[in-house]
């Protein structure tokens, strides 16, 4: 009997001894990241058959588990999957939120002094300061645009070293696992018990793993797992780790990418599939918020240019050039750099170079452009080219290139493609940048520059009422059109003059087409009947536009009007009132918006989808604390309870204690029973 309650005594003593250490494990480990709360589970030895029944003869700890929830971590990592997500996104588009809405450093406050700079020339056209004005402040407008441009860039190059350190992480993390998974399967099948220290490091690299990209994990029948990501990519399986590699995209050279390493070499993963985690973030932002913001920049500073430059070539400078002058006349007020286009790495080989124009812009009353927001993918099968807008995958096809042009004619997109002829073999692909790198590639014309005196601010037409009329009609100065130096050829030799007669105007060339208030009227023998107020064309282009004045009020017959150039007109500050008007007039987006208007658009977006980022955000970190909650309730130590542990332990083993000194006190009596 002694023997018995001894050895049942050794057990209780020994189960209380395991409670204990595990308790002091919990709680030396109360702060340790990760760590899960661990327990001892007691089960009953088998009883001794006697003739009473069965006799109890102690306990055993059967195993140490832990106190785990799969489902309370598997949320724990999924919120913290997308808060790092969001969170990255965040820390990147308040950058750009900051930049562009910048009172001072923004865009429109340039923006707002070289226009006033403009209305300043056009009040005093023949004042060198006024003009000398006019070229700083587009030096600093174009500065602005340069700076905010390179700043997007610096971004994107910011992001591409990000991503890279990422991929090197999440390796790190895979090889982590992988060796973890090796060491708790020989752990296990050699003590059959769970390995929970490992466990508990492999759950930890694991959450850490999802604060860089979205994983998923399957287990095996060994206990290890494997960790995919993406669609379903490998990134562990079991002791073995798939490496990922970061690549520049064959598409676009300048934007790195997540690659899957295999024999057959780097295979680039479409970033769609990459989500959650910092990696996701960075990812989402540049193909979201950055690349959008770039092409919005620049199609801004394009739309500039390419308005401004239209509208300067229908001035004349100082000296009285102009497209009418042989020589020596600079019509472009800035300079611009055409659409990138960029080929494929991967282009059969002999795949012809492909290049993109800016479309001279349309005149509609003022000049506009078409440019989108969107880059665009040219590819070929071999029997037709086709031009994909990668923004809504808007399709524009033709066996050749000028049949591409001819399909973007009745949707314009503000580019056209060359050489015009060719059809790239089949399997060519090309990325089409219309305005990603414009912003920082804008530059006031070095020309104009130099000599400010090359400002086209008059007109290159005038216009006046003859000097014996004698009735009260009056012609407006004489405006110039897209086309006008046809027109004027028409009117050739200058001065060019018409007759009121019998309530005509009598003595248009010959040949000419004339425009009536936009619509094309006959003029047979030069006569067209007068209309008060109604804006005459001598039409060099279509729509109508050339040559284009209005007589108002009633001529008396014989009353003549001439149309003749302007030499020396360093008084008129027509085309600098013209270059003025483009503040206000819509200038960009099909003729929907003006450039303050544009550039508020992409401000008001950028801050919108920022407060959109941050709002989610903060909401996904409360979802991921109370997911930590939930799993620290369950998991967690709470230092309490491990106190009371430690005295019920303690109590435990002093009872066990007190049995043993019982159970040797009677085996001692009968020692001494037997002796006597």
């Amino acid at each position: 009997m002694g023997t018995g309650i001894i050895g049942t005594g050794v057990s209780g003593l020994y189960a209380a001894q395991l409670g204990l250490q595990t308790t002091e494990h919990n709680i030396a480990n109360a702060n340790t990241p990760g760590f899960t709360r661990q327990r001892t589970i007691q089960e009953s030895n088998p009883g001794l058959l006697t003739g009473a029944g069965f006799l109890g003869q102690g306990t055993h700890v059967a195993t140490i588990e832990r106190v785990y929830s799969r489902f309370l971590t598997e949320q724990v990592v999924g919120s913290q999957s997308s808060a790092s997500e969001l969170d990255s996104y965040y820390a990147q588009i308040r950058q750009i939120d900051n930049l562009l809405a910048d009172p001072n450093a923004g865009l429109s406050p340039a923006l707002q002094d070289f226009f006033d700079s403009v209305a300043q020339l056009a009040a005093k056209p023949s004042d060198l300061p006024s003009r000398q004005a006019m070229i700083s402040t587009a030096e600093a407008l174009s500065a602005r645009y340069q700076s905010l441009g390179s700043q997007l860039a610096q971004m994107n190059d910011g992001i591409n070293g990000e991503i890279k350190a990422s991929v090197a992480d999440i390796n790190s993390y895979g090889e982590q696992i992988a060796s973890l998974n090796q060491q708790i399967g020989l752990a296990q099948v050699a003590s059959g018990q769970p390995a929970n220290d490992l466990l508990d490091s492999r759950d930890q690299l694991i959450l850490e793993l999802n604060r860089l990209i979205r994983a998923k994990t399957t287990s095996n029948s060994d206990g290890s797992v494997n960790v995919y990501i993406g669609s379903g990519q490998q990134l562990v399986v079991g002791s073995q780790a798939v490496a990922l590699a970061t690549m520049s995209s064959a598409a676009d050279p300048s934007r790195v990418v997540v690659a899957l390493k295999s024999a057959a070499g780097n295979q680039e993963m479409p970033e769609k599939l990459l989500k959650g985690g910092a990696l996701g973030g960075l990812l989402a932002f540049r193909s979201e918020s950055l690349d959008r913001a770039s092409r919005d920049l620049g199609r801004n500073a394009a739309s500039l240019a390419l308005t401004f430059n239209a509208q300067s070539a229908l001035g004349q400078d100082l000296s009285g050039r102009s497209l009418l002058s042989p020589a020596g006349f600079e019509s472009a007020l800035f300079d611009v750099s055409a659409p990138a286009v960029i080929a494929n790495a991967n282009n059969p080989a002999g795949s012809p170079s492909v290049s993109a124009t800016f479309v001279t812009p349309p005149f509609s009353g003022n000049f506009y452009t078409d440019l989108g927001n969107s880059d665009y993918r040219l590819t070929s099968d071999g029997v037709n080219a086709t031009l994909t807008r990668l923004s809504d995958n808007k399709q524009w096809s033709g066996a050749t290139l000028a049949l591409v042009n001819n399909a973007l004619s009745a949707d314009p997109q503000g580019f056209s493609l060359a050489p015009a002829g060719v059809l790239p073999p089949a399997g060519a692909s090309y990325l089409i940048q219309p305005t990603r790198d414009a912003a920082r590639n804008l530059s006031v014309n070095r020309m104009l520059a130099a000599d400010p005196g090359l400002i086209p601010a008059a007109g290159p037409i005038r216009s006046a009422a003859g000097a014996n009329n004698t009735g009260v009609a009056t012609i407006s100065a004489a405006n110039v059109g897209p086309g006008y130096p046809a027109a004027v050829a028409t009117l050739a030799p200058l001065p060019f003059s018409l007759e009121y007669q019998g309530g005509s105007l009598q003595g248009f060339p010959a040949g000419a087409q004339v425009a009536v208030d936009g619509v094309i009227v006959p003029a047979p023998g030069g006569i067209v009947p007068y209309t008060s107020g109604a804006t005459i064309t001598i039409v060099g282009s279509a729509p109508p536009s050339g040559v284009s004045f209005s007589i108002a009020g009633l001529p008396n017959n014989g009353d003549r009007f001439s149309i003749d150039l302007n030499p020396a007109a360093v008084a008129d500050g027509r085309n600098a009132l013209a270059f003025g008007q483009l503040q206000i007039q819509d200038t960009m987006s099909g003729k929907t918006a003006s450039f303050q208007e544009a550039y508020a658009q992409l401000v008001s977006e950028t801050g919108s989808k920022t407060r959109q980022i941050q709002v989610t955000g903060d909401a996904q970190q409360t979802i991921l604390a109370q997911a930590q909650a939930s799993r620290e309730s369950l998991s967690g130590v709470n230092l309490d309870e491990e106190a009371a542990n430690l005295i019920r332990y303690q109590q435990a083993y002093q009872a066990a204690a007190k049995a043993m000194q019982i159970g040797a006190s009677l085996f001692d009596t009968i020692l001494q029973i037997a002796a006597g």
